[in-house]
């Protein structure tokens, strides 16, 4: 089933315009160094055997850093095969901001985090909520919006997102 998730997952990425990377935790620097473009910002990704510790990211950013990031890297804990959906936590670390001010999001994610509906993701942060958790955003692709009356992308958020998913 996780073989089917991840393809489905991948599938939905495809559709919103959503590049995604496969590698393992050995092949994550050269993974995300190829997607990031400098300067670039993140947080720990709390992630056993994957950290931002080899690549050009900053790490705990200043405001004026996150300002001028063109790349957020942050961790995922769900992600929503059907829709292509990232549950973005709320972290002391900033995992929001992070992601949603550059111009590009990269959202790292394991495979096993990839859930293949809503209930699915559901009932696992309702575990999280029930253990402390503040909240999640829910991003599926780019941040896009016709409140102006046509379709304005990176208004709410970044103009690009890049899935890195980290296979056990």
């Amino acid at each position: 089933m996780a073989t089917e998730t991840v393809a489905t997952f991948e599938s939905s990425l495809d559709e919103l315009g959503v590049g995604m990377t496969r590698t393992d935790p050995e092949g994550f620097d050269d993974a995300l160094a190829a997607i990031i473009d400098e300067p670039a910002v993140g947080v720990p990704l709390r992630i056993d055997g994957v950290s931002l510790d080899d690549v050009p990211v900053t790490v705990d950013p200043t405001t004026a850093q996150l300002e001028s990031a063109r790349t957020g890297v942050t961790p995922v804990g769900t992600a929503v095969a059907t829709y292509g959906t990232l549950a973005i936590e709320s972290s002391a670390a900033g995992d929001e901001p992070v992601s949603l001010f550059p111009e590009c999001h990269v959202a790292v994610v394991r495979e096993v985090d990839v859930v293949w509906g809503l209930d699915e993701a559901f009932a696992r942060l309702d575990e999280e909520f029930d253990a402390g958790r503040d909240s999640v955003v829910f991003a599926t692709g780019a941040s896009a919006t016709a409140d102006m009356g046509e379709m304005v992308e990176g208004v709410h958020g970044p103009t690009a997102v890049h899935v890195v998913v980290i296979e056990s």
